[in-house]
This record gives C-alpha cells, structure tokens and sequence, in this order.
C-alpha cells in the first residue's frame, strides 16, 4: 500500500480542527480558488475519468446496443449469459478491438467532462459548504448536482457521437458495407434534421424561425439531452452525496481502526492545508487521513449503484432519443413519445433494461474513478 507525501495534509494524523480553525503558523496554504489549485485539480478529474472509462469501454458499447434495442442484439437481452453472447457476437464479426469502438471519441468527451465536473465539485462545495457549520445533507446534494450540470452541457455532443458509433454495426450487416467513420458519423448527424417536420415539437419550430438556418442543426448534436438533465438530478446529486456520506461512515468507531490510512512515521516538513476563503479557515474534510486503497474503491463502489439506480430509466430514453434519428429517417423524437415507445415495448421494465450491466459498469467505474482522482490529487500535491 503506498504511503502519501509527507507534505500533503491530508496525511496528517492529529485531531480533526474545527469549522473556524486558523492555519497552523508553519503550513503551506494553497488557495482552492488559486489557478494553481484548478489545474491541478481538473487533470486529476480528467485521469480519474478516462482511467474509469477504458476499465468499462467494452460493457459501455454492450449496453448501449441493448438499450437501444438494436436489431443484431435484442435477441441477447434477458439472457442468463446475454453477455458473454453479445460480446462473442461483437469479437467475431469486428474483433476484440469491436469491443473498444467509439472508445476515443469517449476520452474525447470524459477528459475534459471529469475535469469540468470535478473542478467545479471542489469550487462549489467550497462555496456551499465553507466549514463544518455548513456540512449537511442538502448542501452536499447540492453542490453534485450543480456540478453535473455545469459539465455535461459542455460535453453532450461528444456524448452523443459516441453512441452512433456504439450503435452502429454495419460490418456485421450482409454485404460489402463498411462502417463510417467519425468525421462520417458527425456529418450524417448534422444532415439529419429536415428543415420542416409537421411532428417536430412547436418549441422547435419557433426555434427555426429565431436561429440563423445554418445553426439549426446542430440541435440535432443534443437529442435526449431533455432526459439527461432530469436523470443529473438523481444521479450527480446521489453520487457525490453518497461517496462523502460513506467516507465520514467509514472514520466513525471500530471501522476507522480498519479502514484509515496510517502513516508510517509522523510528517516532517511544512504542511499543506487548502483553504477557501481569505482567512485562511479550513473544515475537517481538508485535514482529515485518508482512507485506505479498497475502502476508498468500496465508497466509489456504493455511490455508483445508488446513483446509477435512481437515473438509469432517464439514461434509457436518452439513448434512444439519441439514436433516434438513425432509426426513424432523422425524425425528432420528443422525451414524451420516447417514453411511450417504451412503455408499449416493454412495459416498466422497458425502462431498466441493462441495468444488470449497468451495475456490471457502473460500480468498477465509480469505484475508479473517485480511487484515482483522490491518488490523483496526492501525487499532484493538492
């Protein structure tokens, strides 16, 4: 088990401050508003991020064909071994490397995403919770939802063109087709739109006559995104409050003894204690000892089942609004008749189909990424 720097504070035994306690005369500060702090923080997000993804790249595309209800696939969902056949089906008609398709333009999106979304968790929670006095739940939900929010609008259209490529299996289709390319995938999307469609929704078609033509479609680059800010709601907000309400669990009592970190011989040298404001305040989360290695993927590990519990049927009309212009000759596909197309296919359970892999995903994947990003942020000095 590696031992943190001497020089970070988290790493520093010793009793916790309080909500107004001052900076020890001999510590280093780092502002968590400096630029320095920022920067740092964003590329720890950003390993955190692409490392949780490359771990779950192969489940990501299976599910993504099973959500989508893909015609090659459907035949596999509700299988004992569904799969393991899907992605047999997968490695013998494109290879294993057909496992990790659309896998780039997913770092694309999840270095600069995890970035965003963990720079502005640090930034937010500093303002919402400032100290101790102000660490409740609410706040904590809080701040994982506005920073859910900030980070995907950013991203979505990345997001988007990832699941094209997911969903689209031309080599396993007949004949001699060849399967698009990125560059292909993004301007077929961009096409898609017909300038007027009776059954596209009113608030688009206002949206036509405001917006210079030639910026219409790229409306089309944030099909499903409706959904996907309703599911940030529950997912952002559960995840982010559930890893830090399992972190203070796992400090209290006899399971401290088993699941703290505890350096080997006490710190030497100056501290480093981050503060959020001008006097130089700190709470006890900036001071605290860290968690050890699997205590610390086993928190990651539950935030991700809760969070991805409460949003996956929102993550399941978004995919196929998504790729709804692939199926229905680019026809709109509006959050409503999505979900009635759902509902009439499969009933409730339309709306959890994959869950099992999500859970398969999800939980590695969280897991993950939290455990780097904390690595992550010791190795960088913050």
């Amino acid at each position: 088990m590696p031992q943190e720097p001497p020089s970070i504070s988290a790493a520093v035994p010793g009793p916790r401050p309080s909500s107004a306690a001052p900076a020890p005369p001999d510590a280093k500060v780092i502002d968590k508003h400096s630029v320095e702090y920022v920067v740092r923080s964003g590329v720890a997000g950003g390993l955190s991020g692409s490392a949780a993804k490359t771990l779950i790249a192969p489940l990501d595309r299976i599910k993504i064909l099973f959500q989508t209800s893909s015609p090659e696939f459907v035949q596999f969902r509700g299988l004992l071994g569904g799969l393991l056949l899907a992605g047999n089906r997968i490695c013998a008609a494109e290879g294993p490397a057909g496992l990790f398709h659309g896998h780039l333009v997913t770092l694309l999106r999840v270095f600069p995403y995890a970035a965003i979304k963990f720079v502005a968790y640090e930034q937010i929670r500093s303002m919402l919770i400032p100290n101790d006095r102000h660490e409740t739940a609410a706040r904590r939900f809080m701040a994982g939802l506005l920073l859910g929010l900030a980070s995907v609008f950013l991203t979505y259209p990345l997001d988007l063109v990832r699941v094209r490529m997911a969903f689209d299996t031309t080599p396993m289709a007949p004949g001699p087709a060849r399967r698009r390319s990125l560059w292909a995938i993004v301007r077929a999307v961009y096409a898609e739109h017909p300038p007027r469609r009776p059954l596209d929704p009113r608030w688009l078609r206002l949206t036509r006559q405001k917006v210079p033509p030639a910026l219409v479609p790229l409306s089309n680059f944030y099909r499903g995104f409706g959904p996907t800010i309703l599911g940030m709601v529950p997912y952002a907000g559960v995840s982010f409050y559930v890893h830090d309400a399992i972190h203070d669990l796992f400090r209290l009592g006899l399971l401290a003894a088993y699941l703290v970190l505890r350096p080997a011989a006490p710190p030497s040298g100056p501290r480093v204690v981050k503060v959020k404001d001008r006097q130089q305040h700190v709470s006890s989360r900036d001071s605290r000892v860290p968690l050890k290695a699997y205590a610390q993927l086993a928190a990651g590990g539950f935030a991700g089942m809760f969070a991805q519990t409460a949003a996956y049927p929102f993550e399941v009309i978004r995919r196929r609004m998504q790729v709804g212009g692939a199926v229905d000759l680019g026809r709109f596909m509006t959050f409503r008749t999505t979900t009635r197309l759902i509902f009439a296919e499969n009933g409730v359970r339309g709306f959890f189909v994959g869950l099992s892999i999500g859970y398969i995903k999800v939980i590695p994947m969280t897991a993950c990424a939290f455990y780097v990003y904390e690595r992550a942020k010791l190795l960088l000095g913050i």
